[in-house]
């Protein structure tokens, strides 16, 4: 039986040992506002009381995966309580016990990449585009992005792509390590498919701990959980005369196109 759960901008299934998240607001691009950080985290958390489970997929609706975070939705004058919620959200998709597979099309920017990161194995259409663009937005990435994408791409190459804002595209993603597989846009669904019946053939518990053993190995090399607090530097860079500055010439450049 499919079991559903009561979220607004998300859609989160169960059913049997396979489940799915997804990002639910196509009309914007799947924007990542703290409401929607909030119910991904509780989505994280549902789908650890479904003991059954054994993969859940990762997506977003429409012609995207995610356009990253909803920066209207974050200001300086953000509850202290609220200012955490991207830490936590990473963090409870990182210690979901299922496997995630991301599905990823479209454009995946910023905080997008931070919720791909946070899923077990990635697969991209051979259109996606990625961008991380925080720093041209006045901010620092956040969320614990920093430590998820060195774990996934390597300090020198998560130096150059946050701090250049350069869009980069599926192929190199994938020659970065960042992606499992790279598939023509209109096999993805089919590849994702495989590769998920793949996984549901396989042994719970074998399957479960093989993850809990990657992530413990990789949490000791990096530790995702110093960047607790990381969004000191994201409220800082709301603050910022010159950072806010950037983010207005930033979107300045975007209208123009």
């Amino acid at each position: 039986m499919i079991e559903t759960a009561p979220f607004d901008t998300l859609v989160a299934t169960a059913d049997g040992n396979r489940g799915s998240l997804q990002l639910n607001r196509p009309d914007k691009l799947n924007p990542l506002s703290m409401h929607t950080l909030h119910e991904i985290e509780l989505a994280a958390r549902w789908f650890d009381e479904h003991h059954d489970l054994k993969v859940v997929v990762v997506s977003g609706a429409g012609r995207s995966f995610s356009a990253g975070a909803d920066i209207t939705a974050f200001n300086e004058a953000a509850p202290m309580e609220d200012r955490q919620v991207g830490w936590r959200m990473a963090r409870a998709l990182d210690e979901m016990r299922a496997v995630t597979v991301a599905r990823i099309q479209g454009w995946c920017v910023g905080g997008g990449l931070v919720v791909a990161s946070g899923c077990d194995l990635r697969i991209a259409a051979d259109t996606a585009r990625f961008s991380i663009p925080e720093v041209d937005l006045g901010i620092p990435l956040a969320w614990g992005g920093i430590p998820r994408l060195v774990r996934e791409l390597g300090p020198a190459l998560t130096k150059e792509l946050v701090m250049t804002c350069r869009p980069f595209d599926a192929a190199e993603a994938k020659a970065a390590g960042f992606l499992n597989r790279v598939v023509p846009e209109a096999t993805l669904d089919d590849e994702v498919e495989s590769l998920v019946q793949v996984l549901l053939a396989k042994p719970k518990l074998a399957l479960l701990e093989t993850k809990a053993h990657v992530n413990a190995v990789t949490e000791s090399m990096v530790g995702t959980g110093r960047s607790w607090a990381d969004a000191d530097g994201l409220f800082a860079g709301l603050r910022d005369a010159e950072g806010r500055a950037s983010a207005l010439a930033y979107v300045e450049r975007l209208f123009k196109k």
